[in-house]
C-alpha cells in the first residue's frame, strides 16, 4: 500500500531509496478513496529504526494507509529524541475517541520484568482493552505478543535458560487460516527474546488457534479465532543486520550466544543472509487484506 506519512519523517528517505512506494499528504488528499487508518504503538527503544522496518512491510499493497505513531505517555524514552516524538508521535489520550482499521503493538526489551512491573502496564492494558471496540484487528509482535496473550487470554510468559536468538525454521500447523495463505510449508523467522509462551497453554486457551511453530524456537504465530488479535513471537520486520548488531552488543556485555542459522557457517565474520524477507511481506499483506481491509467497515460511524 502506498503509505501516507509526513514528508520529513526520517524513514521516508530510506524507504524511497529501497523503491518502497510512499506518499506524502498532498498526493494522498488528491485521491478520492477511503484509506485504511493504522495506528502503531511503538515501544521499541530505537523508534526510528522500527518505524522504517514496519513501514517497509506495510507499503507493499495497492491501497492507501494513513499511519499514526503512538508512544506511552507513562514512559520516558531514553533512546529517541523528544523532538522526534513531539513531531511524529501522539499519545493514547489524544486518539482514544477514534476508530482504527488496524493496530500494531511492537515488542520491547523488557522480558525480565513481570508485566505488572512495567511502568506503562496500566496504560497498555487500557489500550489493549480499547482495541476490542475501536480497532478491527491488532497485530502484536514479540513482547507485545506476550503481553497481548497474557491480557486477552491469560497465557503467561516463561523465562528461557538462555536467550533465543537467530533465524529459525517454522512449520505450518493450520493451513486453512487466511493469515498464512500462500505460505510455504516451512519458512524462516528471526527471534530475539529471553522468554517464551508454552505451546500447551496456547492449545488449552479458548478462542486461540496455533498457526506455526519452530522445533527450536517454539510458538511463533497465533491468532484469535475472530481475527481481532494476531500474536507473533518473532521479528519478521528485522533488517538483515539487526541480529548482528544485537549480537555485537551482547558480546560487549559478556553474552557470547551466537544467533542460530544466521551467519553463514556460523562465522560472525561472514555477512548474514536475508532469508525471511518474502514471508515477512506476505504475512503483513495477508493481515492487511484479510483481517483489516476485508473486515473493517467503510464508515466506522
Amino acid at each position: 500500500m502506498p503509505i501516507n506519512i509526513p514528508h520529513d519523517l526520517p524513514a521516508k528517505e530510506v524507504l524511497e531509496s529501497e523503491n518502497i512506494f510512499v506518499m506524502d499528504e498532498d498526493r494522498a488528499y488528491s485521491q478520492d478513496i477511503r484509506p485504511l487508518n493504522i495506528v502503531i504503538l511503538n515501544i521499541m527503544p530505537e523508534k526510528e529504526r522500527t518505524e522504517t522496518q514496519l513501514l517497509r512491510l506495510l507499503g507493499n499493497s495497492p491501497l492507501q494507509l494513513n499511519i499514526t505513531f503512538l508512544f506511552p505517555e507513562t514512559h520516558v524514552s531514553k533512546n529517541t529524541g523528544r523532538n522526534h516524538l513531539e513531531k511524529f508521535y501522539t499519545t493514547f489520550s489524544e486518539i482514544k475517541h477514534k476508530k482504527y482499521d488496524g493496530m500494531i503493538i511492537t515488542g520491547a526489551p523488557i522480558e525480565h520484568l513481570e508485566f505488572e512491573d512495567v511502568n506503562y502496564w496500566e496504560e497498555l492494558k487500557e489500550i489493549m482493552e480499547w482495541t476490542k471496540t475501536n480497532v478491527t484487528s491488532t497485530l502484536h509482535i514479540c513482547w507485545g505478543a506476550q503481553a497481548g496473550l497474557y491480557y486477552h487470554f491469560g497465557v503467561n510468559k516463561h523465562p528461557l535458560p538462555e536467550k533465543c536468538t537467530g533465524v529459525f525454521h517454522h512449520r505450518l500447523l493450520n493451513k486453512e487460516f487466511k493469515l498464512v495463505r500462500g505460505f510455504d510449508d516451512m519458512y524462516f523467522v528471526p527471534h530475539s527474546r529471553f522468554t517464551d509462551v508454552a505451546l500447551e497453554e496456547i492449545e488449552k486457551a479458548e478462542g486461540l488457534t496455533l498457526l506455526s511453530v519452530s522445533d527450536d524456537a517454539g510458538v511463533c504465530l497465533v491468532a484469535s479465532n475472530d481475527g481481532k488479535h494476531i500474536f507473533l513471537t518473532g521479528h519478521p520486520e528485522y533488517d538483515v543486520n539487526t541480529l548482528k548488531e544485537e549480537y555485537e552488543r551482547d558480546l560487549a556485555k559478556g553474552n557470547h550466544i551466537l544467533p542460530v542459522n544466521y551467519f553463514p557457517k556460523d562465522d560472525p565474520t561472514n555477512a548474514p543472509v536475508h532469508s525471511w524477507r518474502s514471508h515477512s511481506y506476505l504475512l503483513f499483506a495477508n493481515w492487511l487484506n484479510y483481517y483489516v481491509y476485508q473486515e473493517t467497515p467503510y464508515d466506522w460511524e
